[in-house]
């Protein structure tokens, strides 16, 4: 049975993320691939491009979501999103609210390149009700059930709209209620939710058995250790066409113009 950890960091910046003991974990839990992205760092740019240059040495073992800052790198998601692409052959968006909450900017990105956006909302899960509804073409990961602080009246509040959006999802990482776990995969299904770790400062073969102790049928169990991961990953659009480009760099040509952020930024 094919192990994708789809949620991992690495980086040696701001804020460290090594790999050294994730990996001998991951190997012992039978973890076959990893989808990497970095840590929280000041400058994603070269953040993806660290992550992407192991990426790109063991393409067969690592894939990766290119992280950015919707506030701080305003203007320029296309142009990083599309090297992440093309160079690293990147296959997601992440955003964190802790750096700013994510914008139409980020939106229309992933969708012009045909990319889940796993968007940790820290525990703001109306939100995600509107990013499910403005982009019904997007699919939006929600990692920890929505809190990774482990805010049961978030997690709660989040599984109905698992339920009832087909593009949202979520992943196992760092869910700390087990109840909470098992109804979300009850009332949404197994093809809303994928295997995670949060690694590498949670350990794999924990998170792991999380999911084992979900006791789902052979099919169900092998969406959620690969599946949905490979099925979310596996549209990406290298090259979208020359009138969604147009019209994403207007916007970004624009957005750098005024001295006004984006309105979700600000508002929501």
């Amino acid at each position: 049975m094919l192990l994708i950890d789809s949620h991992c960091h690495y980086g040696p910046w701001d804020t460290r993320a090594p790999l050294d003991k994730y990996l001998v974990w991951a190997r012992e839990a039978g973890i076959q691939r990893i989808n990497l992205f970095a840590a929280f760092h000041s400058d994603y740019a070269r953040a993806n491009r660290e992550v992407g240059t192991l990426v790109r040495r063991d393409p067969r073992r690592f894939s990766g979501f290119a992280f950015v800052n919707a506030a701080a790198d305003r203007g320029r998601i296309y142009a990083m999103v599309r090297e992440a692409v093309l160079r690293f052959g990147f296959k997601g968006i992440k955003v964190h609210r802790y750096d700013a909450r994510i914008s139409r900017e980020v939106c229309e990105v992933a969708q012009a390149f045909r990319l889940p956006v796993l968007y940790d909302v820290m525990g703001e899960v109306a939100l995600v009700e509107l990013l499910a509804t403005e982009y019904p073409k997007v699919n939006f990961i929600i990692p920890h059930l929505g809190s990774f602080a482990d805010d049961w009246k978030a997690q709660l509040a989040f599984i109905p709209m698992l339920e009832r959006h087909p593009n949202v999802y979520t992943d196992t990482s760092g869910v700390r209620r087990f109840d909470l776990l098992e109804m979300a995969v009850q009332r949404a299904g197994p093809h809303k939710v994928l295997f995670g770790s949060d690694g590498p400062w949670l350990h794999p073969g924990v998170e792991l058995e999380k999911v084992y102790a979900l006791k789902l049928p052979p099919r169900a169990l092998q969406m959620v250790l690969a599946g949905n991961f490979l099925r979310l990953t596996g549209q990406v659009r290298r090259r979208p066409n020359t009138i969604t480009i147009r019209a994403i760099r207007e916007k970004q040509r624009l957005i750098t113009q005024s001295e006004t952020s984006d309105p979700w930024i600000s508002s929501l």
